[in-house]
């Protein structure tokens, strides 16, 4: 455990990102009256999550490694951080769906029904928290092994 304290205070800082992040869709606008942009702008988040990752594992060549990390360090690193972020992918839906943005599920329901792209049935299928839970889940573990594996490729050292 204590190898991997800056994982677990990366992921968790991840985690609480992506709650300010909702947050911030949501006092946008994004989550109901502009909720037709919603689908682009959500993707900013990339951005931020791309830094946590630099800012991660920089903290982790420096910090645990004396400033010499492989790929290899870093690509575990990052694992273990993406890991810690799908373990509270449900609790950070659960926030979201609960207390950040409760009438998300509802109006996206509306938006894509009444703009034809869904049906009903289709729309509650997909826009209900169990849904969300098992997208972020994987959504965390397929994206975050992809930028840990790039991201550890720029932070490597060039020489070990």
């Amino acid at each position: 455990m204590k190898n991997f304290k800056i994982e677990i205070k990366w992921g968790l800082l991840f985690v609480l990102a992506g709650l300010l992040w909702m947050l911030f869709e949501k006092s946008m606008g994004w989550h109901d009256a502009l909720i037709a942009d919603h689908a682009w702008y959500t993707n900013l988040f990339a951005f931020v999550a791309i830094l946590i990752y630099v800012l991660a594992l920089k903290d982790k060549k420096k910090n645990f490694y004396d400033g010499r990390m492989t790929w290899q360090q870093g690509f575990i690193s990052g694992v273990v951080i993406t890991a810690i972020v799908a373990l509270f992918a449900p609790i950070s839906q659960y926030v979201t769906a609960t207390y950040i943005s409760p009438e998300y599920f509802n109006n996206m329901i509306a938006y894509s029904v009444d703009n034809s792209t869904m049906s009903q049935e289709q729309a509650e299928a997909y826009f209900n928290l169990k849904s969300y839970v098992i997208q972020a889940i994987f959504g965390a573990l397929a994206m975050g092994v992809v930028t840990s594996a790039i991201v550890a490729f720029f932070v490597k050292s060039k020489k070990i």
